[in-house]
């Protein structure tokens, strides 16, 4: 474990990166963060993010085995075993990483929504999101343009509900569309 610190370590450079990157993240955190308290914003985002809790994708899926044909059989293959591969790379990131969520670092963040679990990085609900939409994408292309604006609205929701710090949505974007393409890959 050691030698894998020793290879992530700093240099004076890469820390000033860090630290102006962690900066721009605090501010968007907080500009999104701050409107917390309008009760109708929040209900929508709270909604949007709770779309990404998974019992859509089980509804997908189920609306997937009723049309049953070709597309659909490889749309739910592509869909499991990108989940196959997502759920376990974001639960060993986060465990790798152990960033504190925002609401932990910074006494501005109010979060609007109980985590399910301890880490932020990477965002799962937002790696999931883009999965999904990638497939559909892939599978459905007619759908694609809302299948990303949704995922998009997912990630965006952790962050202005103070769960997830805009970098821990892009990484989990980026980890959803590779494991989305991966799976692809292995099904076309």
């Amino acid at each position: 474990m050691s030698q894998i610190k020793n290879k992530l370590s700093l240099t004076h450079e890469d820390d000033g990166m860090v630290r102006a990157i962690n900066a721009i993240d605090m501010n968007w955190l907080h500009k999104c963060n701050k409107h917390v308290g309008n009760k109708p914003l929040t209900t929508f985002f709270r909604f949007i993010s709770h779309s990404g809790d998974g019992y859509l994708y089980v509804l997908m899926a189920l609306i997937a085995i009723i049309h049953f044909d070709d597309t659909s059989v490889s749309f739910i293959k592509a869909a499991l075993v990108g989940f196959l591969f997502e759920i376990p790379s974001f639960m060993v990131l986060k465990n790798l990483l152990k960033r504190s969520r925002p609401y932990k670092v910074t006494k501005q963040c109010k979060p609007a929504v109980s985590p399910s679990d301890e880490f932020s990085m990477p965002s799962g609900h937002t790696a999931a999101a883009f999965l999904v939409a990638v497939v559909i994408a892939h599978f459905y292309s007619d759908y694609a343009i809302y299948a990303y604006l949704w995922a998009t609205l997912i990630g965006f929701s952790r962050v202005f509900l103070g769960v997830h710090y805009p970098t821990d949505t892009i990484v989990g974007a980026a980890l959803g569309c590779l494991c989305a393409v991966i799976s692809i890959q292995l099904f076309v």
